[in-house]
């Protein structure tokens, strides 16, 4: 898979998801759910929906702290990118682009792992005073879809407890599955380098070619294809060819 001009909507449109895998009688039960959540937690949740690209919910906890019109929160499915209106513009730039990393960082998971994690920013947004605060912003899978992709996203944002932090964007990305913590720039995924040849003999292996086909197509002997087999094994982080190809495809080296 290609990274480049990568943007929140192709990552969105790269989950795939198809109209008979999702329920959305799920999501009215839980867009009710929501409703009674700020009885026990005040703080601003929302709601983007990966199938339709878009914003599905907001509290209307939004429009008290912020300032936002309360019709427009109500109905927030269709006013596009409103709710980030009030973010500041130097940290929403920063945003996008985190959150395009993280993505970038998520495709190269199996598919088991692509929803095992939150990732929780600190930045700067305008409130109902017109005064920019600082709030923390926590982002994790809420539903998935029939074939376990990221349907759902919810967000719960609140206002940070140290109004002294300054700076950029932060982000801190948590493990759901066991606590841990990792900075984005820990969770990159290292650049994969292959040879032409390399390539070639992935590409092979992909299209179902034996070690004895691959030496005849590229006129070298069997004894070299099973070494570029095992750099392709080692330099891709792969058990066994199945996972060279599908690392292959994850990082770009490999088209779809």
């Amino acid at each position: 898979m290609r990274f480049d001009n990568w943007t929140r909507e192709k990552m969105w449109a790269r989950q795939q998801i198809a109209a008979p895998d999702v329920d959305y009688a799920v999501w009215e039960r839980e867009k009710l759910r929501l409703s009674r959540m700020p009885e026990l937690n005040p703080a601003c949740t929302f709601v983007v929906d990966v199938y339709r690209g878009r914003y599905a919910y907001a509290s209307l906890g939004f429009a008290d702290l912020f300032g936002y019109d309360r019709q427009k929160i109500a109905t927030l499915e269709n006013q596009g990118d409103y709710l980030e209106s009030r973010i500041h513009p130097d940290d929403l730039s920063q945003l996008h682009t985190l959150q395009v990393e993280l993505g970038k960082f998520i495709y190269t998971l199996p598919a088991g792992r692509r929803n095992d994690y939150c990732n929780i920013y600190s930045f700067r947004m305008r409130n109902a005073k017109q005064q920019y605060i600082r709030v923390t912003s926590r982002h994790r899978v809420l539903e998935q879809d029939r074939n376990g992709k990221a349907w759902l996203i919810i967000g719960q944002t609140d206002i940070s407890p140290d109004q002294r932090e300054q700076g950029p964007v932060h982000c801190t990305v948590m493990n759901l599955r066991n606590g841990e913590l990792f900075s984005p720039a820990s969770l990159a995924a290292p650049a994969v380098c292959l040879t032409r040849r390399e390539k070639e003999v992935l590409q092979l292996i992909r299209n179902g070619f034996s070690s004895k086909e691959i030496a005849g197509k590229l006129y070298i002997s069997i004894h070299t294809v099973n070494i570029h087999r095992q750099n392709l094994l080692r330099k891709l982080g792969a058990q066994n060819a199945v996972e060279a190809v599908s690392r292959g495809i994850e990082t770009g080296v490999l088209i779809r």
